[in-house]
């Protein structure tokens, strides 16, 4: 698929812009990494600010009850009180604005068990309760927090005031203006702002940075513009008759389209296992894998020719396509076969003309008995032929097939040698013209030209089981070769003009392994190779026969 157009879909190219969400990706991207820049920075200021604030408010509550316990140990403290007046000029008055002034509280109160103030920054005040409840301190606990009284809103710490006999006269209360704690939280302000700032303008260079790398790499689309692309990816990869597998870099199936599932017989949900867990050992696994290298690499699956090329990705996974070449192999044997046929029935018009000589010289001559017995020899043996081949093979195709490649192999003088029978129960009469076919055209290939050319084909039916034995007199398998002649690819024979060769004894073993059975070569007594294919439950049961049984049903 081409590149995408930057070309926004559905808006008309120089259509004014619209203020509102943009469209493009980046522009999206660009904007939400501002927005959660600027809320993780404020978050981060205030989650600052508030322990700060907290803090602050600790310090000075903790100072203001420090001053009041300083001030309640003073020795004579609580002596004045008990001994002198509520006077804004008497000694307890004295006392607690030297400490006031020594310490920058904003006030100092002595109060007696009463609550009546001693000593007050304000003088005309002294003598007058006070305005929040002491009686946490008279009875003996010291408080510190948070109050509002005449003084204003203020960080107060209240403790009780003890003679030298221990015993409660009083309480003493500290505050210092809390107006001090905001302003040094407002100063704090600046400073963290600034910091935030800064943190808040690299994110911003930072999501700007990545923004145009998005920009680059989205081509400039819109989330929409992306979306139709996903669905229209979907639906070519799920609609066109070419099998597409996706693999990643580390060999698991990333991706497997509707054509590629049916012609490797998988199914789509195996995504995500490996590739050699779904797809049993083989060339087919090999090819796709990249354990062999090359293009237009034939292999076989499931009695399916494959056209299988694959290319290598930028993450270290592949993607490979497959084309199915089955019917395409059928028309090229049918074409050999063709050929063969032409050459077969060419040879026959030579000798025709031969006979037609002949017999015109013998009747020319008035033998016309001599022409008789001609005629009736040299028309005999090709009916024998056939009427051989028929009375041992009951398939019509098959039987077809050997008639037609016993001529071939006459014509090429080669002797072809049928043994056995087979009645006409075939399940899959195509594929057993398939391996009888292959069998007999690399039978006849190779015992061409040898001393004593000899192809044998033996058709046994045992039960249900089909056994064929195809042997020729050439020049043999060495042991070493005996399965690489199996594999897809592999012949020793120069390929033809239509493709490749070395997919027939690919598919004869797929055919019998189909059918559950096996094929192997070995060595023919006498010389040569020898095929042999065992197709177990290949014919349909004899009628009055159990399926897999050999006695008729009672």
């Amino acid at each position: 698929m081409g590149a995408p157009s930057t070309a926004r879909r559905g808006e008309p190219r120089g259509s004014g812009r619209r203020l509102g969400w943009p469209r493009r990706v980046s522009s999206q991207i660009l904007l939400m990494q501002l927005a959660l820049a600027t809320g993780v920075t404020i978050l981060a200021a205030a989650l600052f600010l508030a322990p700060y604030s907290d803090e602050l408010d600790r310090q000075v509550m903790r100072r203001a009850m420090a001053i009041a316990q300083s001030t309640a140990v003073d020795p004579g403290l609580a002596e004045a009180l008990l001994t002198t007046p509520a006077d804004p000029d008497g000694p307890v008055q004295r006392r607690a604005e030297r400490i006031r002034r020594a310490t920058g509280a904003e006030y100092v109160v002595v109060l007696d068990t009463r609550g009546v103030r001693w000593s007050h920054t304000l003088p005309e005040r002294v003598g007058h309760r006070v305005s929040t409840d002491p009686s946490a301190a008279l009875a003996g606990e010291e408080w510190m927090g948070i109050d509002t009284g005449t003084m204003g809103r203020t960080a107060r710490g209240k403790v009780p005031l003890y003679d030298r006999e221990g015993r409660i006269v009083g309480a003493v209360s500290v505050g210092i203006p809390y107006e001090g704690v905001r302003d040094r939280v407002i100063a704090a302000v600046p400073g963290v702002l600034a910091y935030a700032g800064g943190a808040l303008a690299v994110g911003a260079l930072v999501a700007f940075a990545h923004s145009r790398r998005l920009q680059r790499r989205t081509r400039d689309l819109a989330f929409s513009d992306i979306a139709a692309l996903l669905d229209e990816r979907e639906a070519m990869l799920h609609g066109i008759r070419e099998g597409v597998v996706a693999l990643d870099g580390a060999g698991r199936l990333r991706l497997v389209n509707d054509e590629a599932a049916r012609l490797l017989g998988i199914d789509p949900e195996h995504t995500g296992r490996p590739l050699d867990d779904v797809l049993r050992p083989g060339r087919t696994a090999d090819v796709l894998a990249g354990r062999v290298a090359g293009s237009d690499l034939l292999t076989v699956s499931d009695g399916r020719v494959l056209v299988a090329n694959r290319m290598p990705t930028a993450d270290g996974g592949a993607v490979a396509t497959l084309r199915d070449r089955t019917e395409l192999e059928q028309l090229g044997r049918e074409l050999d076969s063709t050929r063969g046929l032409i050459d077969a029935l060419r040879a026959q018009d030579h000798e025709h003309a031969n006979h037609l000589h002949t017999l015109l010289g013998l009747l020319e001559l008035g033998m016309t008995e001599e022409a008789t017995e001609y005629i009736a020899e040299a028309a005999g043996g090709r009916r024998a032929t056939a009427e051989q081949v028929t009375g041992r093979i009951r398939d019509p195709l098959l039987a077809a097939l050997l008639v037609g490649k016993a001529t071939v192999a006459a014509e090429r003088g080669v002797p072809l040698v049928l043994t056995g029978e087979l009645p006409d129960r075939a399940v899959d009469p195509r594929g057993l013209v398939t391996i009888v076919g292959n069998l007999v055209d690399n039978a006849l290939d190779a015992a061409v030209g040898s001393p004593v050319p000899l192809v044998e084909v033996d058709l046994r039916a045992d039960g249900e089981t089909v056994r064929l034995r195809v042997a020729d007199s050439g020049p043999g398998i060495p042991a070493e070769r005996r399965e690489l002649v199996f594999a897809d690819g592999w012949t020793t024979k120069e390929p033809p003009a239509h493709g490749k060769r070395g997919l027939g004894l690919a598919l004869v073993r797929r055919l019998a392994e189909r059918h559950g059975g096996h094929a192997e070569v070995g060595e023919r007594p006498g010389g040569g190779a020898e095929f042999t294919v065992v197709l177990p439950e290949a014919l349909a049961p004899a009628p009055g026969r159990v399926p897999g049984s050999r006695l008729p049903v009672p």
